[in-house]
């Protein structure tokens, strides 16, 4: 196994001393493997204790070497890496800017919500003066590569876990803060009529540093590990709507519960998360809620009404309204074979990077 192979293995296994230690080895053979950097900027994030300076280097140097390749894929990674890291150092105007040029490349990007959410609450209430709301970076940093002969292996040793505090009587007591570890986080859900309950089970979520946000469509949360990153929990978009002002949250010691409350009540959710945006008639619905097709035909027959004449349809006279709404509904499509199906769209496919 090659040291970059090590290097994605110890990511994987959340060992990122050996982690940084193993990509530094494999930068040294060769210097311009933009992936290298990307993973290593992710584990000095991740490190006990991080070195946010140290990631913001590497991610600033595989955007250079993205952004000369044409790597569109690769740029949006380095992107993200340096807002994160801006982020962690207190440049929050600047990790602004950076967040919202990923955003620009990829507005898909999940973890985007979350992440300007937590910007937003950090630049608010800031004075304009404060140097932690002042934008600073360009789009594309001006920084120079390294020369392979430059890039020294670096051995760190793992980090050792955190000692147990002992108590006055002497016995070991755990630790304050989040308990549980990141990969046994899980998530329940059930529903009544009127709500939808979703509980995140961590022991130890933080109440004063704990950021959560309801939408209608939505839900995020996000809280700091004991390893100096954050865990973000997100569910986007919901299976049906939810009115966000009546939805309440318990942070208890065991879990974070979530109360939503149903936009319509007596709704079955068939699941929690959809596959597609939900959306509402509201969009396609004019001020007083009639769709404009409709309007259109029913419009049209009222200009051009002629006398009304006895019918000799057997079904009755014609409901307009009826042949309205049959007008603006969207015909299936169908295949060569006349079976019903959508489109297969294709999804526009980035270059891999040969080098990582």
């Amino acid at each position: 196994m090659d040291q970059a192979a090590k290097g994605a293995a110890a990511l994987e296994a959340k060992d990122f001393s050996a982690a940084v230690k193993h990509y530094t080895e494999a930068l040294a053979i060769n210097s311009q493997a933009v992936n290298y950097y990307i993973q290593r900027s992710t584990a000095y994030t991740r490190i006990s204790p991080p070195d946010y300076h140290a990631a913001l280097s590497d991610a600033e140097v595989a955007l250079t070497l993205a952004s000369k390749r044409g790597k569109r894929e690769l740029i949006i990674q380095a992107q993200l890496r340096r807002a994160i890291a801006l982020f962690s150092l207190d440049r929050y105007a600047d990790a602004k800017a950076a967040f919202g040029w990923v955003k620009e490349m990829n507005k898909d990007e999940k973890s985007l919500q979350i992440w300007t959410m937590k910007v937003e609450n950090k630049l608010k209430g800031l004075p304009e003066d404060d140097a932690k709301a002042q934008t600073t970076i360009q789009r594309y940093p001006d920084v120079e590569v390294p020369e392979q002969k430059d890039v020294k292996p670096n051995n760190i040793p793992p980090s050792e876990p955190e000692p147990a505090i002992s108590n006055q009587k002497g016995q070991a007591t755990k630790a304050e803060g989040v308990q549980t570890p990141a990969d046994k986080i899980r998530h329940e859900w059930y529903q009544t009529d009127d709500t939808v309950v979703v509980s995140l089970f961590v022991k130890g979520a933080p109440k004063d540093k704990t950021i959560i946000d309801i939408q209608s469509t939505c839900l995020t949360v996000s809280f700091p590990l004991p390893t100096g990153s954050d865990y973000n929990f997100s569910l986007d978009p919901f299976c049906g709507m939810v009115d966000a002002a009546a939805s309440t949250t318990k942070i208890l010691s065991t879990k974070i519960e979530f109360i939503l409350k149903k936009a319509s009540a007596g709704e079955k959710w068939p699941s929690l998360e959809s596959d597609a945006p939900v959306t509402t008639q509201e969009n396609d619905m004019d001020d007083d809620g009639m769709n404009e097709a409709k309007r259109a035909v029913l419009a049209d027959r009222s200009t051009n009404a002629g006398p009304s004449y006895p019918t000799s349809s057997k079904s009755g006279p014609k409901n307009w309204d009826k042949v309205a709404d049959d007008l603006t509904k969207k015909p299936k499509k169908q295949n060569k074979e006349g079976e019903e199906g959508g489109d297969n769209g294709l999804d526009e496919e980035f270059e891999e990077e040969g080098d990582a």
